[in-house]
């Protein structure tokens, strides 16, 4: 069975039997019909993926994994603020009139600062430190920029990444493990979505530079879920779980830069039936 199921099941009865609700409390998200959005949460959760075992795509439902792969290149690739650059609608209600989601995501990746005597956005900066100083314990990138919030649509949920590199005994090359910091996570929504997109980005990079994959941790301050989504969650984990799809990234691209989401594919991917028409809080 797979192991990120057993993760998703294990994680939502904490968080319905554990979590502290919010209901009654000043909360600023709401439905489309202006109702509060109240969840229930539990802090602190933090799950760990060996992604040498196993890719963490979820059975229970179907992840898109090219569209997740889409949004990862549109803000870590592309570096880019702008919904015309994305080929799916998730980011539709945080756009203006001309698509920008402001000074968000990709663009506080994009944006260049002085290193080894030049100049490096964060991703390259990364990708320089992997290849040159690949034991620094430095290598992360950070978009809560707070002198910035306020000219960012929303808020970063996803805010940081921490690169660690490992060398096992009796291998060649070296391993990338890295921890995915989100301050606030709906859990039905994008749960596995993240972990699948963040997953990807890994794999890329290890690409990138000559290394194996090695540990994802996943890292979530406020995981909830909405009071609208309980009774949907209740029923996805009662679902059977299948065995993991096999996880394929194009062998003939080596450069970050060149990838699309048209490079990564899964074989023998079972799934549960897809829920439609999620409700989604604002």
């Amino acid at each position: 069975m797979s192991y990120a199921d057993r993760v998703f099941v294990n994680m939502c009865k904490d968080i319905l039997e554990n979590g502290t609700s919010t209901e009654g409390e000043k909360v600023r998200p709401h439905w489309p019909d202006g109702t509060p959005a109240y969840t229930i949460k539990k802090f602190g959760v933090v799950n760990r993926y060996d992604l040498r075992e196993e890719f963490p795509l979820l059975t229970l439902r179907r992840t898109a994994l090219k569209s997740a792969t889409d949004e990862i290149l549109w803000i870590w690739q592309q570096k880019s603020n702008n919904i015309h650059d994305l080929h799916s609608h998730i980011w539709d209600e945080w756009a203006d009139e001309d698509g920008s989601i402001g000074k968000a995501y990709g663009y506080q990746l994009g944006v260049k600062h002085v290193y080894k005597e030049g100049m490096m956005d964060q991703v390259d900066r990364v990708i320089y430190d992997l290849k040159n100083n690949p034991f620094s314990r430095r290598i992360m990138t950070n978009i809560y920029v707070h002198q910035d919030l306020h000219e960012m649509n929303l808020y970063p949920c996803a805010y940081s990444m921490t690169f660690n590199v490992t060398q096992r005994p009796g291998e060649d090359k070296l391993t990338l493990n890295a921890i995915l910091n989100q301050r606030s996570q709906d859990v039905l929504a994008a749960n596995n979505w993240n972990v699948v997109q963040y997953a990807v980005l890994i794999h890329m990079l290890a690409r990138e530079c000559d290394m194996y994959v090695g540990e994802f941790v996943h890292v979530i301050a406020d995981a909830h879920i909405y009071d609208r989504h309980v009774d949907i969650i209740k029923e996805l984990i009662t679902r059977p779980q299948y065995d993991a799809p096999k996880f394929t990234l194009n062998p003939d691209v080596h450069n970050f830069y060149d990838f699309t989401r048209n490079d990564v594919s899964v074989e023998n991917y079972v799934y549960g039936e897809q829920i439609e028409n999620i409700p989604i809080a604002i």
